[in-house]
């Protein structure tokens, strides 16, 4: 939100700049009784407004009579005369008072407002001699008085774990986290339609489930006191909605939150939002061109153009993401033996184990063989890839609810890889029962009676059409699309330590 010029450090009577927070929130407290004794009531109550300060600014027409509510974010006061900026996450518009045009009484309130106080404001466009759409004032309301001083107007938070912690702060003083949140609403909505113009139904699934499947991960426990059953957070509603397929829904998708009970990274929140699309009929090849496309889609309504720039906390640009279609289609094994070796799945498990050393690849001593190769994909390729990648033709064993290709070792799937991560998963779906319960009990590993959902498995008896699926990391998504450098940037609220 920009400013006609330099507010005051925090308002109209600032005190000294050496103040402390608690000295400022006294001289606020003083300003709320004041009010007070002045018959005014603090925290309002409801305001007619015309249109919004953001929308005013973007369609300014002088002369023209508006009532407007925000929150003042400057003020430069210069004695009979004051300049105010007013808005919200949406935007601001600069406001102008004569104090001595305003009755005795209202210049007694007007004294009593800080930056940071949302007010209603009455009054008249017009544009100053600088050119500056400005709002000139007539009447105003009172409608919360603030008794924190707002973060600085020019540098925002400068501690990263306040920003996340106190989320409000940060929005308060950095306009660009704002935007971001604003953004991310809107490619959400865009979203819902692109999948609804396609004649995809939204549904919802539970979220408390008996059987966490539909991935491979952690859950989160709890327990039904009433019916005396222990239950998880979804880490997936990959089953549910293949289950309203075999009721014959053939197009579906959810918008929906998943829970996962794992690390924390900057790619990594345990509560985290999804998209699952399920198209009867359809593969994993199908599915991979809906996602270009919207991913497409979304960049050039929101990002103009396809190319996405990321950039360091000092706005330097530290890499540039090229979204130009098509995009790059590549085998699992060739990606890997790229970084490993061409003999790098000839040689003996052991010998791989080596290797990976040599690589400066990590492992931990339960992985199987081709866990190892895939942490030798996730370490080497996947976190060095940044422009769009389908990566196909994956082990089965790492996702046993995929068609298996002709032959038996690899799945119809893709894994789209941009901006070193994972972003979306698409399947050609398993619909045999009996292979589908073999694959599933053999990853459960003896542990099939918690693991494997045998209720799915009945449920594919009654028929699930040949279908495409996918998954859309929606944190991710955003991450790559606004140049966030970590995914606490795109969630409003992450998950935290509890302060001690």
């Amino acid at each position: 939100m920009s400013d006609q010029a330099a507010p005051a450090p925090d308002g109209a009577n600032p005190p000294a700049p050496q103040s402390t927070e608690a000295e400022l929130i006294a001289v606020r407290r003083e300003k709320l009784a004041k009010l007070r004794e002045l018959g005014v009531d603090p925290y309002g109550s409801r305001f007619e407004v015309t249109t919004t300060p953001g929308e005013l600014r973007a369609n300014f027409q002088d002369e023209k009579k508006v009532r407007i509510a925000g929150r003042i974010t400057a003020i430069r006061d210069m004695g009979r005369s004051v300049f105010f900026q007013i808005g919200d996450v949406h935007g601001s518009i600069q406001g102008f008072v004569g104090i001595k045009h305003l009755p005795d009484d209202q210049q007694d309130i007007w004294k009593c407002l800080d930056r940071g106080d949302w007010i209603g404001v009455e009054g008249e466009t017009f544009t100053t001699r600088t050119g500056e759409p400005t709002v000139k004032l007539e009447s105003f309301t009172v409608l919360s008085k603030s008794l924190r001083p707002m973060p600085d107007k020019f540098h925002g938070l400068a501690d990263r774990e306040t920003k996340y912690r106190k989320r409000h702060l940060d929005l308060l003083g950095t306009p660009e986290s704002a935007e971001i949140f604003v953004i991310r609403s809107q490619m959400v909505a865009e979203m819902r339609n692109f999948f609804h113009e396609r004649g995809y139904l939204e549904v919802e699934t539970p979220m408390l489930q008996s059987v966490a499947g539909g991935a491979a991960a952690r859950p989160f426990e709890t327990h039904h006191n009433a019916l005396g059953m222990p239950l998880t957070l979804r880490i997936a509603p990959e089953l549910f909605l293949k289950r309203l397929l075999v009721g014959g829904f053939t197009k579906v998708f959810e918008l929906n939150r998943n829970f996962r009970n794992e690390g924390i990274s900057r790619r990594h929140n345990p509560e985290f939002t999804m998209l699952e699309a399920y198209q009867a009929f359809a593969d994993f090849e199908e599915m991979a061109e809906l996602v270009e496309s919207m991913v497409c889609h979304l960049a050039e309504k929101f990002c103009g153009g396809l190319k996405i720039e990321h950039k360091d906390e000092e706005g330097n640009v530290t890499r540039t993401i090229d979204l130009s279609r098509p995009w790059k289609r590549a085998n699992y094994h060739d990606l890997v033996k790229e970084v490993a070796g061409e003999d790098f799945f000839d040689i003996t498990p052991e010998a791989r184990i080596a290797k990976c050393e040599e690589l400066g690849v990590q492992l931990s001593d339960e992985m199987e063989d081709y866990e190892v190769i895939q942490q030798v994909f996730e370490k080497k390729v996947e976190e060095h890839t940044f422009d769009p990648c389908f990566v196909t033709r994956v082990p089965s064993e790492l996702i046993p609810l995929a068609k298996v290709t002709p032959g038996g070792k690899t799945v119809e799937v893709y894994e789209l890889i941009i901006n070193g991560q994972e972003i979306s998963p698409g399947y050609s779906e398993l619909n045999d029962p009996d292979v589908q319960r073999e694959r599933l009990e053999h990853q459960a590993g003896g542990e099939e009676e918690q693991l494997v959902d045998y209720d799915f498995i009945e449920t594919l008896e009654s028929g699930m059409p040949p279908a495409g699926g996918i998954g859309i990391g929606i944190d991710r998504l955003i991450m790559m699309l606004t140049g966030a450098p970590t995914i606490r940037d795109v969630v409003l609220f992450p998950l935290l330590k509890k302060k001690e």
